[in-house]
């Protein structure tokens, strides 16, 4: 049993609300590899891949139908987006879902807070979509009543503290100036916004007036309990950043050091010290990769840093931001070994290999006439990029892993889909089936969490921090609806830890404040903790 370490009088209460719940776990394989399945679905274009166009569609995971299996929503740019359902043993039933094509990021959240995770995602060229849960594995399109700027990546999180979910959108401006010329100027631009959940309407506010976003990251940098939105920007347009200091967004600056072209972000804390690191991906080629060879030949110009401006701190290359001795943010992704990846899109933390320590997953490609006209298919061919987290102080390269896929990735994100304790990867494929890595790694122990806060605007806990003391080490996560590149996350959190590992305590703490204890624990592996 669990248990709430509490008084006893709220102890007897709590029994009624402390959800304690065991999952099937299926024997989990090993075969010290991950094992590649196609999916269902290819992110499909209109003839030659061009710009804009060559940038993809994202992939989200999380629980549609309430039966304890993470399902899989995959975007389109030409022909309908995909709902895999999951049918258990990585099974999965494909639905076609909104035949409007021409999607971006991809979100699973309770934007009704009806207990029910919605589909939410991005468009090319309009505001966000809402696909409200009808309860039997169907959507219906809803209105996101005062939400109409045209964005390209997003979050949701309860900002204001009032249980209930807010949104945040950023615009990719030069794909908008380009496809809608001057109809985007006249009516408004886009720009990042701060959309505040009011009853039933979204209340706008603008925080920036033009931006070039491909991620967003919101997170308490500084460890202060003040918020942090971070907007990365594609074109050598400065990174943005905004912290929340009572209820009202500032401009900040928490960064020196940031990438001249942001594909990506993620967040975690790789050496498990209690201090997040943060990374952003660039386009970088590593040693050995077609784009290195191609720039070594000339066939193509360097990528070189051309500043902004005097002082400019951007680098065309992978930032890696590590707290030093003088509490100063140095940037570490050449110590650490991930300076350079690729043409990188989503990139994200994950412990795959169950060992306590966050490893580093990348996937690479680029399809473009404007830029490889001289190549086949137009396409910059490119293997996705696995580094495994040696104990906090560096990445090594993980090849025997066999995640280094060809195919050209663009959204890509990580979750327990058979129940087994690792977690396994889906990347959403240009112009290719998608793929499903099946995580069969050796080794190490595994807790996963679901959070339920029922009754309230916020069901699944969004915005919610949790962490696992074990004999180990101590290890840090939180509950988002999206990191890496248009990727949703799910509302899941997978903690990996050796399997000699004693677990001594997990703490919850809850957006609104409230803080969950569970010092008490049995042989379950996926547990979940109801609001208190």
């Amino acid at each position: 049993m669990y248990r709430h370490a509490l008084s006893l009088s709220h102890m007897l209460f709590m029994m009624f609300i402390v959800g304690l719940q065991s999952l099937p776990m299926q024997v989990e394989a090993c075969l010290g590899v991950f094992i590649t399945h196609d999916l269902p679905h290819t992110t499909q274009i209109r003839g030659v891949p061009r710009s804009y166009e060559s940038n993809g569609s994202g992939v989200a995971i999380n629980d549609l139908n309430q039966d304890g299996l993470l399902d899989v929503v995959m975007g389109n740019l030409y022909g309908p987006s995909t709902i895999l359902w999951n049918q258990g043993n990585l099974v999965f039933k494909a639905q076609p879902f909104a035949p409007t094509g021409q999607t971006r990021a991809f979100a699973l959240v309770d934007v009704d807070g009806d207990g029910w995770n919605d589909i939410v995602h991005t468009t090319q060229l309009a505001a966000p979509r809402w696909w409200r849960n009808q309860h039997d594995m169907t959507f219906a399109p809803a209105t996101l009543r005062g939400i109409r700027n045209p964005a390209y990546t997003m979050a949701w999180l309860d900002a204001d503290g009032d249980g209930d979910l807010d949104a945040i959108t950023a615009s990719y401006d030069s794909e908008l100036e380009r496809t809608l010329r001057d109809s985007f100027m006249l009516g408004g631009g886009a720009g990042v916004i701060y959309y505040e959940h009011q009853e039933e309407r979204f209340i706008p506010i603008r925080l920036a007036e033009q931006s070039q976003a491909l991620a967003v990251m919101i997170v308490d940098v500084n460890a202060d309990s003040q918020l942090e939105l971070i907007v990365g920007n594609d074109f050598g347009f400065p990174d943005q950043a905004w912290s929340l200091d009572a209820n009202t967004w500032v401009e900040t600056t928490p960064f020196v050091n940031t990438a001249y072209n942001t594909m990506s972000f993620d967040y975690g804390d790789l050496d498990n010290n209690g201090t997040l690191e943060f990374f952003a991906a660039d386009m970088q080629p590593y040693p050995g990769s077609e784009l290195a060879d191609l720039m070594q030949e000339r066939v193509i110009a360097p990528l070189e840093l051309k500043p902004r401006r005097p002082g400019d701190r951007q680098h065309i290359r992978n930032v890696l931001l590590q707290r030093n001795y003088s509490n100063d943010w140095v940037d570490q992704a050449g110590t650490y070994g991930v300076s350079a990846t690729g043409w990188s899109w989503s990139s994200k933390f994950g412990d795959l290999d169950n060992d306590g320590y966050l490893d580093l997953y990348v996937v690479n490609g680029m399809m473009s006439i404007e830029l490889f006209a001289d190549l086949p298919d137009y396409a910059l061919v490119e293997a996705n990029q696995a580094f495994r987290n040696n104990g906090g102080s560096m990445f090594e390269p993980a090849t025997e892993w066999n995640l280094g896929s060809l195919r050209s990735g663009r959204g890509m994100s990580m979750a327990d889909l058979d129940n087994d304790g690792d977690l396994d990867i889906v990347v959403n494929n240009l112009s290719e089936p998608a793929q499903l890595f099946e995580n069969s790694l050796c080794g190490g122990s595994s807790l996963q969490v679901d959070l339920r806060a029922p009754d309230t605007g916020n069901p699944f806990g969004l915005g919610a921090t949790l962490l696992l003391e074990t004999s180990t080490g101590t290890y840090w996560r939180d509950v988002r609806s999206g990191s890496g590149y248009i990727s949703g996350d799910p509302s899941r959190i997978h903690f990996g830890f050796p399997s000699h590992s004693i677990v001594h305590r997990l703490e919850v703490r809850w957006p609104d404040g409230a803080i969950s204890s569970i010092d008490q624990f049995g042989s379950e592996r996926i547990l979940t903790v109801y609001h208190p």
